[in-house]
C-alpha cells in the first residue's frame, strides 16, 4: 500500500456523505453504550449487529462496526470512573485514578480528560496508520512466540509497581490471578486441568466475570458494610476539567499514545496489556508517583490514550495482511469477508474507495465521539448522586447482565459473585486487585507463546536470549522489577527515618 493524499480525500468525500455520517454516528452511540455496560464488550455488540449489516452497502456497514469498535473504548471509562466498574479489563487502569478522582467530587474533570485524551490518541494513531501502515505492519509480522513471550513477561513485571507498598500481598494476589487462569484447557494439548471433573470449569473462567465481581460487586459489598447513603459522600465540584488538569496531563496524552499504537501493531496484544504498560511508564516518569492511585489525573490520561490508540493500531495489520490483533477485529474481518473482501495488500489495490473511506471516517467518528461525550460528563457524573439504596441493586443488576453476556453461561454468573467475596476480603485485607487482574489477563498468552517456544527450541530456554527483540523485552522486565523494587525499598526508608524523626 502507498499512500497518496487524492486516495485521502477521495476517501473523506465518500466517508462525509449524509448516509455514512448517519452510520458513522449510529456506530459511535452503539459502542459508548456497550462501553458504559459492564460485560458486553465491542465484540459481542458487532457479533450480535453483523447480520442486520447484510442489508447495507459495504462502506457504510464496515464503517458502523469499526465505529462500534473504538466507541466502546470511550464509553468503558465512564462507570470505571464514576462507580468503580471497569466494564472491560482494559478500564481497570482507569479506575484506578478515576474513582479517586470521583471520591473527591472530580468526577466530572476525570471523564472530560478521559474525552480528551482518547481524542488525542485516537487521532495521533490514525495519523500513523494513514501514512505509515506498510512500513508499520512489517513489525507485527517479526513477532514470534519468543517474542510474544517476553512482551507478556515484561507486562506480567508490571506487578511490582502497581502493588505499591504492599509488595508481598500483589505478588500473592498475580499468583492466585495466574491460578485462576490456568483452570479450564490446556491451550495447546487440549488437556482439562484444576477442572475436578466439573464440565462447566471445563470453559474456563472469563476474566470479564473477574473483574465485574472484584470491582462492582465487591464495591457495593463495601458500601453496604458502612451503610452508605451515596457511593461517595464528597460533592461534585469540576463538571470539566480545569487548563491546569490538560496542562498536567498533555505529556501522558502523547506518551501513551505511542505507547498504545505500536503495541497495538502486535496481533494478541489488547488494550488490555498496553493500558497497564502505559500506566506503568507514565508512574514511573511523573514528578508525582506517590498520588497514582490515589487520584492522579495524568494516570487516566494515560490508560485512556493507550486504549484508543491501541485501537486504531490494530487496524494497520487486519488492513494490511488481514491479521485480526483481538476478537473484535477478527469479527470485524468477518464483516469484511461477508462482502466477498479480503483484507491483505490486495484489498488497496482492488478496493482502494472502501478502505480510505473506513480510514477517512475513523477520523470523523473521532470528532463524533468528543462531541458526544464532553456535553455528557455531567450527567454521567450525576451518576454519584443516586442514592445507594437504589444506585447499589443497579450495579448489582448490571454486573449479573454483563456476566451473562459474556458467553451467556450461569457459571460466569456465580463466578462475578464469587469474586465480589473475594474482592471485598481483599479490601478488607489491604491486598491490591490490579495485579490479579493482570495475571488473570496475561495468563493464557504467556503459557502459550511459552510452550510454543520451548516447541520451537526443543525445550532449551535460550532461545528467549538469541533472538534480538526477546532479550531486549526480557532485559527491559528485569530492569523495570529491579527498579520498582529499589522505589518500593527506598520508600519504606523513607518512611522509617519519618518515624524515627517524629519520635
Amino acid at each position: 500500500m502507498e499512500f497518496a493524499w487524492t486516495l485521502l480525500w477521495q476517501g473523506f468525500s465518500q466517508a462525509l456523505t449524509p448516509m455514512n455520517i448517519l452510520y458513522a454516528l449510529l456506530g459511535c452511540l452503539v459502542g459508548t453504550l456497550v462501553g458504559v455496560l459492564p460485560g458486553i464488550g465491542p465484540t459481542s455488540a458487532i457479533a450480535i449487529l453483523l447480520p442486520l449489516t447484510t442489508i447495507l452497502p459495504p462502506v457504510p456497514a464496515i464503517i458502523m462496526m469499526a465505529a462500534i469498535y473504538y466507541g466502546a473504548m470511550y464509553g468503558g471509562s465512564t462507570t470505571a470512573i464514576v462507580v468503580n466498574i471497569p466494564g472491560e479489563a482494559s478500564s481497570v487502569p482507569t479506575a484506578l485514578d478515576g474513582f479517586q478522582l470521583a471520591r473527591q467530587g472530580r468526577a466530572g474533570a476525570a471523564l472530560g480528560i478521559s474525552a480528551i485524551s482518547s481524542f488525542v490518541a485516537g487521532t495521533i494513531s490514525l495519523v500513523g496508520l494513514t501514512f505509515f501502515a506498510p512500513t508499520l505492519a512489517s513489525v507485527a509480522l517479526a513477532f514470534g512466540p519468543p517474542e510474544y513471550f517476553a512482551l507478556m513477561f515484561m507486562a506480567l513485571s508490571l506487578v511490582v509497581s502497581l502493588s505499591g507498598k504492599a509488595l508481598l500481598k500483589g505478588l500473592i494476589a498475580t499468583a492466585i490471578g495466574l491460578l485462576v487462569a490456568m483452570v479450564g484447557l490446556d491451550p495447546l494439548t487440549g488437556e482439562a486441568r484444576l477442572t475436578f471433573g466439573s464440565v462447566s470449569l471445563m470453559a474456563g473462567v472469563n476474566f470479564i466475570s473477574v473483574i465485574i465481581g472484584l470491582f462492582a460487586i465487591g464495591e457495593v459489598l463495601v458500601n453496604i458494610e458502612r451503610a452508605a447513603s451515596h457511593i461517595y459522600e464528597t460533592k461534585i465540584r469540576n463538571w470539566l476539567p480545569t487548563l491546569e488538569d490538560i496542562k498536567q496531563s498533555l505529556g501522558a496524552m502523547l506518551r501513551s499514545s505511542v505507547i498504545g499504537f505500536f503495541l497495538g501493531l502486535l496481533p494478541g496484544c489488547s488494550p488490555a496489556v498496553t493500558t497497564f504498560v502505559a500506566y506503568d511508564v507514565e508512574k514511573k516518569v511523573s514528578k508525582r508517583p506517590h498520588l497514582f492511585g490515589r487520584g492522579a489525573i495524568e494516570g487516566v490520561a494515560a490508560a485512556e490514550g493507550a486504549n484508543n490508540a491501541t485501537c486504531s493500531g490494530g487496524f494497520v495489520p487486519l488492513f494490511s495482511f488481514g491479521i485480526p490483533s483481538g476478537p473484535a477485529l477478527a469479527v470485524l474481518l468477518g464483516g469484511f469477508m461477508m462482502y466477498g473482501l479480503q483484507p491483505g495488500p490486495m484489498l488497496f489495490k482492488e478496493n482502494p474507495d472502501l478502505v480510505w473511506a473506513v480510514i477517512a471516517s475513523m477520523y470523523i467518528g473521532n470528532c463524533i465521539l468528543l462531541i458526544l461525550n464532553l456535553p455528557l460528563v455531567g450527567l454521567w457524573a450525576r451518576i454519584a448522586l443516586i442514592p445507594f439504596p437504589i444506585l447499589g441493586p443497579l450495579i448489582i443488576l448490571f454486573s449479573v447482565i454483563g456476566a451473562y453476556s459474556v458467553r451467556f453461561l450461569m457459571f460466569d454468573v456465580w463466578v462475578a459473585l464469587l469474586f465480589g467475596i473475594i474482592g471485598y476480603l481483599m479490601r478488607k485485607l489491604g491486598y491490591p486487585l490490579a495485579p490479579m487482574v493482570l495475571a488473570t489477563v496475561l495468563a493464557q498468552m504467556l503459557e502459550t507463546s511459552l510452550k510454543q517456544s520451548l516447541v520451537l527450541s526443543g525445550g532449551s530456554p535460550f532461545i528467549f536470549f538469541t533472538r534480538p527483540i526477546s532479550a531486549s523485552f526480557i532485559a527491559l522486565a528485569l530492569i523495570m522489577i529491579a527498579w520498582g523494587l529499589w522505589l518500593n525499598f527506598r520508600g519504606r526508608g523513607a518512611e522509617l527515618a519519618a518515624d524515627d524523626g517524629e519520635a
